[in-house]
């Protein structure tokens, strides 16, 4: 078979989907100009089928996070970059057509990827910075990433693929889940939205008791898996010694991630565990000690943090503005500054701090 005749990689795909719902022929949306020649969309297709499991809704699936054609990359075990996206919306009785959104947002997850080089792996979250459908008042404003409950990892002549469902969650979902970990909020509030089906109208599962109590005992016991947390808004401005006067180092944090950073602090130093915060131009590393001491140096920040001095910051990191110095560490301060959360067009829409 030639490579322009090879769809191997998008043959398995199928052949998956068919063990799903049988002779059913999906909706399905292809791309006319390649990305790689210019095209707006990076996923070569999406695929949506009318699912009746659990809840009536559409059960999409994309092509081209793998390898649908001939085998290019060097890496033989993975097929491109691993996975294939899913993602599972409920439907209406009368709706033949999924909405244009989804389809939308599957292909803006494509060009995070390509553009990025970032992959996703079950028990990633990933903050949308609004409703994950634009326009709407919907409250899920993120996304939970786990392995598709019908759809296991398999093996196609490109390497292997695993199927990645999107999940749409709200702000203190991910809260929750930064602070507990992914997989652990889903699992306890599964029994409330079966097959982890995306419902623009629904509340916050953290509503019910049951998932609610189950969440905080897993934050008392196990603390945060969350290690790595990028934060647009970091800097570190070094002190001023003179004759007269002299300032204080400062670390400086946007309002809008402060809270989650004193909860993540939290639960990861009086576990024993370190935190490193990516910024655009330097890291902050916390870590557990015995004595609280802060060094700078080749664009990183590393604190040592003593229960103490832990819970001293944790205190003070809230969504206002503020200064605050470390009374354990001399010379060193923490700053929250205001965070502009801005549309599309990059107009200011709300302010925090």
């Amino acid at each position: 078979m030639s490579e322009e005749n090879n769809t191997s990689g998008w043959d398995a795909i199928d052949q998956r989907m068919v063990g799903i719902y049988g002779q059913q022929e999906p909706k399905h949306y292809g791309t006319l100009l390649p990305y790689s020649l210019g095209g707006q969309d990076p996923l070569d297709g999406i695929s949506a089928y009318k699912s009746e499991s659990g809840v009536p809704h559409w059960h999409f699936v994309t092509y081209g996070f793998s390898e649908l054609y001939a085998k290019e990359s060097d890496m033989t075990e993975h097929s491109g970059y691993g996975f294939e996206l899913t993602f599972r919306l409920t439907r209406s009785e009368e709706e033949e057509e999924p909405p244009a959104w989804a389809l939308n947002l599957l292909q803006n997850m494509g060009r995070y990827v390509f553009n990025s080089g970032n992959i996703f792996r079950s028990g990633d979250y990933l903050d949308a910075n609004g409703p994950i459908c634009l326009g709407s008042d919907t409250l899920l404003t993120a996304l939970a990433f786990i392995q598709d409950p019908e759809l296991p990892p398999m093996d196609t002549p490109n390497g292997h693929v695993e199927f990645l469902q999107m999940v749409g969650i709200t702000r203190d979902e991910m809260e929750a889940m930064q602070t507990w970990n992914t997989l652990g909020v889903l699992r306890v509030g599964l029994e409330h939205f079966p097959q982890y089906v995306t419902d623009l109208e629904r509340g916050s599962v953290l509503l019910h008791p049951d998932v609610s109590e189950a969440v905080s005992k897993g934050i008392e016991e196990e603390g945060s898996s969350t290690g790595f947390l990028y934060v647009d808004q970091l800097a570190w401005t070094p002190g001023k010694k003179s004759l007269f006067s002299k300032t204080p180092s400062i670390l400086s944090l946007g309002a809008k991630q402060a809270g989650i950073i004193g909860k993540l602090l939290r639960g990861r130093i009086l576990k024993g565990k370190s935190l490193t915060l990516v910024g655009p131009e330097i890291r902050a590393v916390f870590e557990p000690g015995t004595q609280a001491e802060c060094h700078f140096q080749d664009d990183e920040v590393r604190m040592t943090l003593n229960e103490q001095t832990a819970a001293e910051i944790c205190r003070s990191l809230l969504p206002k503005e503020s200064t605050f110095e470390l009374a354990a560490i001399r010379g060193t301060a923490i700053q929250i500054v205001p965070t502009h959360i801005k549309d599309q067009e990059g107009n200011i829409v709300e302010t925090i701090g």
